[in-house]
């Protein structure tokens, strides 16, 4: 069908706009059916003179709100649409932006006077919408402008001011701005302000979890003020929020309760810094030969002078402490000296002990293995049987009591990485001729090893029948396939309290365990190294004694100091001893 072309409106012929119809009501049918699409000559297009939209405006109601402007829609207007941001918008958005990174740029120069002048420019425009990292900015220049005496009064009269404004403009503090407002509030001198503003952001909760370094001005503050209750109020909070102590805060704590003359709250800080720390600063143990010198510690009551009973608790405890309180009377006799190699105080001839940990944690470790062991077989998706790891815990304890567990297979394969290396059962069982060697109960110690590792051993005639005398001998055990044999010996280790002997840093099983403080100190009484140098063996034993603080059952106590670069031989002990 052929289509006539609809008649143009009274516009020259030269119009492209003339094509359009009076009115809704004439566009019938024949008109609804020309292409969209409509094929234009680029030299007509070019020619063509588009007519004003005033002289049409009348004829062409749809077109009215196009008619108040001789010129196309400009970009201008098309970016005032409600889906797209206008020009005063980005104009905004950049000033926020600009801003921010003046401010950053200030936190680096750590130029606070430049900083709030461009705050309070931006307070004076009212075009800038203030965001929380704004805030944060200030507030933590403000902060690390408190250890300049000539800025500090500003930097807290101003950081108060921008804080309120933050929270009177309903932006909620996250951790990093109420740390920077807590160290202000304590260099102040209002620890209260300091620990309520923690306190606010732990009730809101959310995303916001307060650090140690939130509640630390607090503390101290309530610490140098000498309000002790305050400070084990905050220490309280801490606990609840699931935060530990370190050094600066036990010892703020030690200080101010030895202070304010609380020798049972003394002796707990002790206890913390020997849980903690290990060996302590040079400044804490200035704090503490401080407290054994003072009048207060000498009037301090003994608990007693049973020495089995004290003997026994410190045995429970895993040694070198027994945590029943302070024993003797009189005063303290406070030395600095130097540990032999063996352990021996060279100021008061006593020895010291190699810390252990205690029954209850090794009871909790032992069984924290073993549901790591089962949930491990759970998630393994195996056709093959296998075997249950409490049929390893039924052999150790039908086979008797071993001083030693060796990791088998990263004993056979040190150094091994080589073209013609693999597993050498030699070094294997140089080891375990040493171990048995230095046992005082010529007790031989038990290999661990994986059946496909087994296996091929005995397949090889040299190695046969060293391996079959140790399945005989209940030396070797075999661990099932599927099965990772680090939970095998280091279960064996824990279980019978024994040494165990591997150059594995366990660092994977550190991050599976609950306490990974325990499972450190636990490898350091428990873990033996070794080395083949041209061949030859050397065992590197555990340390014989403990670089911690020490509480014998004689009521003294030995304290270790840092030293440098961690050479035991230049470490300076605080050895604490009592005339009676």
């Amino acid at each position: 069908m052929k289509l006539n072309k609809p008649p143009l409106l009274c516009c020259s012929s030269s119009s492209l706009l003339c094509a359009a119809p009076r009115s809704l009501c004439e566009t019938f049918s024949p008109y609804s059916l020309i292409p969209r699409r409509v094929k234009v000559s680029s030299s007509t297009l070019a020619n063509a003179k588009l007519v004003t939209l005033k002289s049409c405006a009348a004829k062409f109601p749809l077109c009215s709100s196009m008619a108040t402007s001789d010129h196309p829609r400009s970009r201008h207007h098309r970016d005032e649409s409600p889906t797209k941001p206008n020009k005063k918008k980005k104009a905004s958005h950049n000033q926020e932006k600009n801003l921010l990174v003046s401010l950053h740029s200030c936190s680096k120069s750590k130029n606070l006077s430049s900083a709030l002048s461009l705050y309070d420019a931006a307070i004076a425009s009212g075009d800038v919408r203030l965001s929380q990292q704004h805030f944060q900015s200030l507030l933590y220049l403000c902060s690390a402008s408190l250890g300049d005496p000539s800025l500090q009064t500003l930097a807290i009269d101003r950081g108060f001011q921008v804080f309120e404004r933050m929270v009177g403009s309903g932006i909620s503090p996250n951790e990093a701005s109420v740390t920077s407002m807590a160290r202000l509030a304590a260099a102040k001198g209002d620890g209260d302000y300091a620990f309520k503003v923690v306190k606010d952001i732990v009730a809101v909760g959310g995303v916001s979890v307060p650090r140690l370094r939130t509640y630390a001005p607090a503390l101290l503050c309530f610490c140098e003020r000498l309000e002790a209750e305050k400070g084990y109020e905050v220490e309280e909070h801490m606990e609840a929020s699931g935060i530990a102590l370190e050094e600066v805060e036990i010892s703020a704590l030690l200080k101010v309760s030895a202070a304010t003359g609380r020798e049972n709250k003394v002796y707990r800080y002790l206890h913390k810094l020997r849980e903690c720390v290990g060996f302590v600063s040079e400044e804490t143990s200035k704090v503490i030969e401080e407290w054994f010198c003072s009048e207060k510690a000498s009037e301090v009551v003994r608990i007693g002078s049973d020495v089995e009973l004290l003997r026994a608790a410190a045995l429970k405890n895993g040694g070198g402490w027994h945590g029943l309180g302070w024993v003797g009377e009189g005063k303290w006799v406070v030395k600095k000296g130097k540990v032999s190699a063996d352990g021996e105080c060279l100021s008061c001839g006593e020895r010291l002990a190699c810390v252990d940990t205690n029954e209850v944690e090794t009871e909790n470790f032992v069984n924290s293995l073993v549901a790591l062991a089962v949930e491990r077989k759970a998630k393994m998706n195996s056709c093959e049987p296998m075997e249950d790891f409490s049929e390893f815990q039924e052999w150790i304890e039908k086979h008797g009591d071993y001083e030693a567990i060796l990791d088998g297979a990263n004993i056979g394969l040190y150094q091994q990485n080589f073209v013609d290396g693999g597993f050498s059962l030699p070094q294997l069982e140089a080891v375990v001729k040493e171990l048995y060697s230095k046992s005082g109960n010529k007790k031989w110690p038990l290999i661990l090893l994986h059946k496909k590792r087994v296996n091929a051993l005995l397949e090889n005639p040299n190695h046969r029948n060293v391996v079959e005398e140790w399945i005989s001998n209940d030396v070797l055990y075999t661990t099932p396939p599927g099965s990772n044999d680090d939970w095998y010996w280091l279960y064996a280790a824990a279980k019978f309290k024994c040494l165990l002997v591997t150059n594995d840093e366990m660092r994977d099983h550190i991050f599976e365990l609950l306490s990974t403080s325990f499972f450190q100190k636990w490898k350091l009484r428990h873990q033996v190294r070794y080395t083949f140098v041209k061949g030859s063996l050397k065992l590197e034993m555990p340390p014989p004694f403990s670089v911690v603080i020490q509480e014998s059952e004689k009521g003294s106590w030995h304290v270790p100091i840092t030293c440098k670069d961690g050479e035991e031989s230049l470490r300076n002990w605080m050895c604490v001893t009592r005339q009676s």
